[in-house]
This record gives C-alpha cells, sequence and structure tokens, in this order.
C-alpha cells in the first residue's frame, strides 16, 4: 500500500499579520458586509408635488389663483344644473371663496382693513 505523499511546492505562508483595525479598506468591507442595509423611503409616484423652495408668499398666490379657477369652474358646472344639484354646486362656489379669502387674508398679512 502507498502512502500519499506530499506533492505540494512548500509556499512560504505570511503569520506575520496585524489587525485591520484602522484599514480604510477593511473598514469598508465590514461596513458593506455587517452593517444593516438603510432603506429608502419608499417613493410615492405623485402626479403634483409642491417644490420646496417656494416661499409660504409665492405658495399662497398660487392657491389663491388655483381657488379662483376653481371658482369660476364650479360656478359654470353650477349653471347647466337644476335644484339640488344646482345647489350643491352653488355651495362648493361658496366655500371655495371663503378659503380665497382666507387666503387674501394671509397675504395681506392679517392686517384688518
Amino acid at each position: 500500500m502507498n502512502l500519499p505523499s506530499n506533492d505540494l511546492p512548500d509556499m512560504h505562508i505570511d503569520t506575520s499579520l496585524h489587525s485591520p483595525q484602522g484599514s480604510a479598506a477593511a473598514q469598508r468591507a465590514l461596513d458593506y458586509y455587517l452593517k444593516p442595509a438603510v432603506s429608502e423611503e419608499p417613493s410615492q409616484e405623485r402626479l403634483f408635488d409642491v417644490n420646496c423652495n417656494i416661499s409660504i408668499e409665492e405658495a399662497l398666490v398660487h392657491a389663491s389663483g388655483l381657488l379662483r379657477c376653481a371658482a369660476a369652474t364650479a360656478y359654470e358646472s353650477a349653471n347647466h344644473l337644476h335644484g339640488a344639484h344646482r345647489d350643491l354646486a352653488l355651495s362648493t362656489v361658496h366655500m371655495i371663496d371663503m378659503a380665497k379669502a382666507m387666503v387674501n387674508r394671509s397675504l395681506e398679512g392679517g392686517q384688518k382693513g
């Protein structure tokens, strides 16, 4: 019976290992493999979004214009309706006008006049 022979060449193995602490590459590897993944906030697809750099005054001016358009649309719709449906459309116009008045008051700085 033949004993297995070691046909591998003699290899020099460096046994003078030192701590990877302080090594940037080691730290990146540890961060990559050991830190839990940071989940991003789920992004919602939006049809419309407000620019985060818009000033309060610009936002109020834009809101006032949108309310004016909404009131005109509701008023035109009410013109083609009758009975309770017309009353509902006109009450919508009234609520939009009240909201627009509040926005306009905010733009004036809340001054009594």
